[in-house]
């Protein structure tokens, strides 16, 4: 029997309706909650040998809320604090909109992390300047907002740097690291600062804010994300390395589709370049 175009073309809207419908739902029911732990190796520029093999914990963008509860979080806390990390960063976004009915609720679902050297804290675009620092401030969390703070390892250091999401000037953060005699780790939201970070021969970026583009397109990729120098993993500008997390949780839709959350564990690894001056 002969198929009218008509026909087949409502045969295919049906399918097409069909595999959208089915991947948003495979993206809510399962994409959004198969956590990953991605364990990297970092190289970075002009990092003294006694510091190689430096164990940073990452945990961001888990924008606590109705749709990413507690136990979502506990379980980023639990796979982060199981490979037992010597410092740990939180890279930002800790509620969406600055949602204040989460703000207290995001800081105590990561009250479990810990780290012989320290717990760091950024804020993200999501994140308002005084009621989310404060609530990570009362579980021992340190916020860097536009500062800097040496950690010493051993007879070694290096220096973190923290710059919220709307510091974006060179100059601003060039003040901020100013005679830094340690390495820099600039700890920014935002990946686009590679561009500053390089210019300013800072050895290591750390981010977060793309969620590795969240919902990525067989064939088109992560069209949500295409303006970010990398979406998610390593990327290198001159002598700057730059390591973006997919983070934790989700933005606008509660869907994640071929981008699985993640935490992550680098460990840094000295190469022959010369140090951040």
């Amino acid at each position: 029997m002969a198929v009218s175009r008509r026909t087949a073309l409502k045969a295919l809207a049906a399918s097409g309706i069909g595999a959208v419908t089915g991947s948003a739902a495979y993206g809510f029911f399962y994409g959004r909650q198969a956590l990953e732990l991605s364990t990297v190796d970092v190289p970075v520029s002009g990092l003294p040998a006694e510091l190689s093999g430096l164990r940073i914990g990452l945990v961001t963008d888990v924008h606590r809320s109705r749709w990413v509860s507690a136990d979502d979080v506990a379980a980023a806390v639990a796979l982060t604090m199981s490979v037992r990390p010597d410092l740990i960063v939180l890279g930002g976004d800790y509620v969406t909109w600055g949602d204040r009915q989460y703000v207290d609720a995001a800081a105590e679902s990561l009250s479990g992390l810990a780290a012989p050297l320290g717990v760091f804290a950024i804020l993200g675009n999501h994140d308002d300047d005084h009621d989310m620092p404060a609530a990570l401030a009362k579980q021992q969390v340190q916020v860097l907002r536009d500062a800097r703070t040496r950690v010493a390892i051993g007879t070694a250091a290096i220096e973190l740097v923290g710059i919220r999401f709307w510091t974006k000037r060179q100059a601003d953060i060039a003040a901020l690291i100013k005679d830094a005699k340690d390495p820099v780790v600039l700890l920014a939201h935002d990946p686009r600062r590679l561009t500053e970070a390089a210019a300013l021969n800072v050895p290591l970026v750390l981010s977060g804010h793309t969620h590795g583009g969240q919902v990525v397109l067989p064939g088109a990729g992560a069209i949500a994300a295409r303006k970010f120098p990398v979406i998610s993993g390593l990327a290198r500008s001159g002598r700057t390395t730059l390591f973006v997390s997919r983070g934790v949780g989700t933005v606008y839709v509660p869907i994640r589709l071929n981008c699985p959350p993640e935490v992550v564990l680098l460990t840094l690894r000295s190469e022959n370049l010369p140090r951040h001056v």
